[in-house]
């Protein structure tokens, strides 16, 4: 038998060590993992998490907004954000893809359905044909920026419903604002925006949205949990969840239905007068809560659109020459300083100071007035004499006590201070009658609060509170902060008295702004318009009004603004009306704000008695519950106030007058406005002290008055309130300086 010769083959053997080598760096390679737990210096339990485990994003809602009664300004609703799948990966049948397959015509259905896609058709085709990362990764989805977001019910179902394969919409919140046009600047908005790291949050940028985003904005929550690799969730993983935290929600000041009556009115004037800016402010006087504020023009904050408008809240941001609305605060000066004389007399007209001259509305004045009647007539030379009596540092350390020149503190950003010349003479002779320096109106408003409140100044605010939306809790209380006392109480109650006369008085210049039931205080402002270049436009005006109401108890203080209105042969002072009048009367009924008196309710109509018998007419007033003063002798009656077609509440003064010495009637309890038109159809020299109804006079009734002796009538603050004088409109006023 033939041995067998062995042979030792190399090629086994090769293979032996090569697969032998294989297995040994494999082991050693499984064994090392085991024991470190790292590949090239990375944990592998932190890599798999990273690919296998999933994070799910729970969106906080934003912080609501409300107004003092708990009534929604702007909230977070349910919307829709649109998403494209690009990748084919997702289309497992062909019959029925999963991706965008066609994208001219997925973005021409898109473009039609969604405005702020009409113009970027091309740009939306290039990223849905766009299937690449910028580092080469492929996409699986892609979305549209602010232009996918935000989408409502409406438009998505329509889009749906073109079945455009790979568009998909999650549910997602978009900042809503039911309200529309409503204190638009002062809410401001907020919108979506993109962040580095791919998130989506809500950012304020403008008003109140943009002053407390960090109160309103909340913190996202999020779910943390496993999947395979096909993305499956791993049975028995565990979720954790991070709940959300919800905004803070802001409780202002404003009253909804206040702000809707305002936003009302402005909208119809605007219509009607197309000016070129309007502005206005309702605020409480004793608390200093701004109530209602808006501006024209305007924007919807859910559509952002205007026209020729500025970015700002000019109630806060922007300065104006107040014009004759200033006067008020040099009255109250005058009055506080024991200077105020309203018997003496000026000559109106012009008033020279050095090599300057200025002038009142009319150019050439009334001839020698008195003072009071030179407030009423808004006349700029009873202002400038005025100043002569209180002194030039003494009226200026008023101003400054009623913050003009200084921020008033509000809590909203970028207040403006305004600015009081008073370097020169001319500036601070101006500046009695609001023309050169300037102020805010919310300045303005803040300085008026010391009228209507007693001579307690009170610091204007829009925030009332700020709560936490998770517990209710009170993170912040803002309570009403008193800024001193400019004035003293018996000034401010004579302040208003004045005020009220220019509604009431024959002279007066604010009787377009007369109430029916309720008896308003205030002034008129008809200022020029200053030319950037240096002086001012020509016949183009900024027309005010600065008033409040119930005069004995102010609850309400309104200013309204209206510049350069196309008027139709009207007078400045009607657009101006047509805002305060609705705007006030509804709010004080809005308010329960008993009218002056009961009595309003019983109202007779009277008519033109002028060439009438005044003792046939006296007996007929007399049986309608009226009460008529015969001012003369009797006989034919040559003129009447209130004047003809008015409506009066029972018990009301008609004052007849005829020819003939006049005799003196008894005047108590007669208020301040009926003496004051008593004086002015008699043309008589009194002298009256006080305020509210007549306690005491130096003459006696019946007496038949032959000489110009002064009458002295001294009046005491009333324990009820007086039933309220009515007059039609009159003459407006214009404030002007020139140079000599």
């Amino acid at each position: 038998m033939k041995k067998k010769r062995f042979r030792f083959q190399w090629g086994a053997f090769l293979l032996l060590i090569f697969y032998g080598g294989l297995f040994f760096l494999l082991f050693t390679r499984m064994v090392t993992l085991q024991a470190t737990g790292e590949v090239e210096g990375q944990e592998l339990a932190a890599r798999a998490a990273a690919k296998y485990g999933k994070e799910s994003v729970i969106t906080a809602n934003r912080g609501k907004i409300y107004d003092q009664n708990g009534q929604v300004i702007a909230e977070d609703t349910l919307s829709y954000r649109m998403i494209a799948i690009v990748s084919e990966k997702a289309t497992t049948d062909p019959k029925n893809p999963r991706h965008v397959v066609d994208s001219e015509k997925t973005a021409k259905v898109l473009a039609k359905y969604i405005p702020a896609m009409k113009e970027k058709e091309d740009e939306i085709v290039k990223k849905l044909n766009n299937r690449y990362r910028s580092d080469g990764e492929p996409l699986y989805q892609v979305e549209f920026g602010s232009a996918g977001r935000g989408i409502s019910h409406e438009v998505m179902s329509k889009i749906k419903e073109e079945k455009l394969p790979g568009i998909l919409f999650v549910s997602d919140l978009k900042r809503y604002y039911p309200n529309g046009v409503f204190a638009s600047h002062l809410i401001g908005y907020a919108l979506k925006k993109d962040n580095e790291d791919g998130t989506v949050t809500t950012k304020g940028e403008m008003g109140l949205e943009y002053t407390y985003d960090k109160e309103l904005t909340g913190v996202n929550g999020k779910v943390e949990y496993e999947t395979d690799a096909f993305r499956y969730l791993l049975p028995n993983s565990e979720k954790m969840i991070t709940p959300a935290k919800n905004g803070d929600d802001i409780y202002l000041t404003l009253d909804k239905t206040i702000q809707s009556f305002l936003e009302e009115a402005m909208t119809k004037v605007e219509q009607e007068y197309n000016p070129e800016s309007m502005t206005a402010v309702v605020a409480d006087p004793k608390t200093g809560k701004i109530l209602a504020m808006s501006q024209r023009p305007t924007f919807n904050p859910e559509t952002r659109e205007s026209q020729n408008m500025k970015w700002l809240n000019e109630v806060i941001e922007e300065t104006i020459e107040p014009g004759s609305t200033m006067k008020t605060f040099t009255l109250a000066s005058a009055i506080d300083t024991g200077k105020w004389t309203p018997n003496d007399w000026f000559m109106s007209g012009s008033y020279t100071v050095f090599d300057r001259t200025i002038r009142d509305h009319n150019r050439y004045g009334w001839g020698p007035i008195t003072y009071l009647e030179g407030f009423q007539r808004s006349a700029n030379t009873g202002m400038a004499h005025l100043l002569t009596k209180i002194g030039d540092d003494v009226f200026i350390d008023y101003l400054d006590r009623f913050g003009f020149g200084h921020k008033t503190g509000i809590d909203l950003p970028n207040e403006a201070a305004g600015t009081i010349l008073s370097k020169y003479p001319i500036q601070r002779v101006t500046t009695t009658y609001g023309q050169g320096s300037t102020v805010t109106p919310i300045q303005l408003i803040q300085a008026m609060t010391a009228i209507a409140n007693d001579g307690k100044m009170m610091q204007p605010y829009v925030i009332d509170r700020i709560v936490d939306s998770s517990t209710g809790k009170i993170i912040q209380n803002h309570e009403p902060v008193e800024k001193g006392q400019p004035i003293k109480a018996d000034t401010a109650k004579q302040v208003r008295e004045i005020l009220a006369s220019t509604l009431t008085s024959k002279h007066g210049t604010a009787k377009d702004f007369i109430l029916e039931d309720y008896e308003v205080a205030g002034k008129t402002g008809t200022a020029q318009i200053p030319k950037a270049s240096g002086g001012y436009l020509s016949n183009q005006y900024l027309y005010s009004f600065l008033g409040l109401a119930p005069v004995d108890d102010p609850q309400l203080i309104v200013y309204v603004s209206v510049k350069k209105p196309k008027l139709n042969n009207e007078l400045g002072s009607v657009p101006v009306s047509k805002v305060f009048n609705p705007v006030m009367l509804n709010s004080l009924k809005h308010l329960n704000i008993n009218p002056d008196d009961v009595q309003h309710v019983n109202k007779v109509s009277i008519q033109d008695f002028t060439g009438q018998s005044a003792e046939a007419v006296e007996v007929e007033l007399a049986n309608d519950g009226l009460q008529p003063i015969v001012v003369g002798s009797g006989g034919k009656i040559i003129e009447q106030y209130p004047t003809n077609t008015q409506k009066l509440v029972k018990g009301s003064f008609v004052f007849l007058k005829t020819d003939g010495e006049v005799t003196l009637p008894d005047f108590t309890n007669w208020s301040l406005r009926n003496l004051l038109v008593f004086k002015s159809m008699t043309g008589l020299e009194m002298e009256i002290f006080g305020e509210g109804f007549v306690a005491s006079q130096s003459v006696s009734a019946g007496t038949v008055i032959t000489d110009s002796s002064p009458i002295v009538v001294k009046l005491k603050t009333p324990a009820e309130s007086f039933v309220q004088d009515v007059e039609a409109a009159s003459e407006g006023e214009v404030e002007e300086v020139e140079d000599e």
